[in-house]
């Protein structure tokens, strides 16, 4: 049983302080454990790689987060899996990541020499910036910029997003 004294309140309001510095320490330490350098061992598409993990053990297929691109058997698919693949295959990249999709892929953002390849496929006109449930995508500036210059698939009238692609067609064989 607490014994009641003056005290017990300041020591209950003193520790919310140290409570939030040790949330914040666990938080960051657990964030900052997220982030991983790895080598890119293989392009499977235009949003998806394998990276080895520097510190070892086996190779992780990601998922680039905030972008979709064609499948490899539409419109601008290979020429946007070329294109990830001319830019990261065999490459020292950062991953940025904590959750896996359906498929087993860690979704992540990747950062070749400090700069997020993600915005770079989008800006290219590589790809799509990603919108989930109405919501805007991380790369719609980009993607509008691309657009109105007419770079890479937004050139191609027969290019359509890859979610309209799968609905319609259904997954590539």
């Amino acid at each position: 049983m607490l014994k009641r004294t003056p005290f017990l309140l300041l020591d209950v309001v003193g520790a919310l302080p140290l409570s939030r510095l040790v949330i914040w320490v666990c938080c960051w330490v657990s964030a900052s454990a997220l982030a991983w350098p790895g080598v890119v061992t293989h392009v499977s598409d235009g949003d998806t790689v394998w990276v080895q993990p520097l510190q070892g053990g086996e190779a992780q297929k990601i998922r680039l987060l905030g972008l979709d691109a064609p499948e490899v058997c539409q419109v601008w698919g290979p020429q946007s899996r070329e294109a990830l693949h001319g830019l990261l295959q065999g490459q020292w990249v950062e991953v940025q990541g904590r959750h896996h999709d359906t498929y087993g892929r860690l979704l992540a953002n990747i950062f070749r020499q400090g700069h997020d390849v993600g915005a770079w496929m989008v800006a290219q006109g590589h790809a799509w910036s990603s919108s989930y449930q109405h919501r805007t995508g991380p790369y719609d500036a980009l993607q509008m910029q691309a657009q109105s210059q007419r770079l890479g698939l937004f050139a191609d009238g027969r290019a359509v997003p890859p979610r309209a692609f799968r609905k319609r067609f259904g997954a590539c064989q």
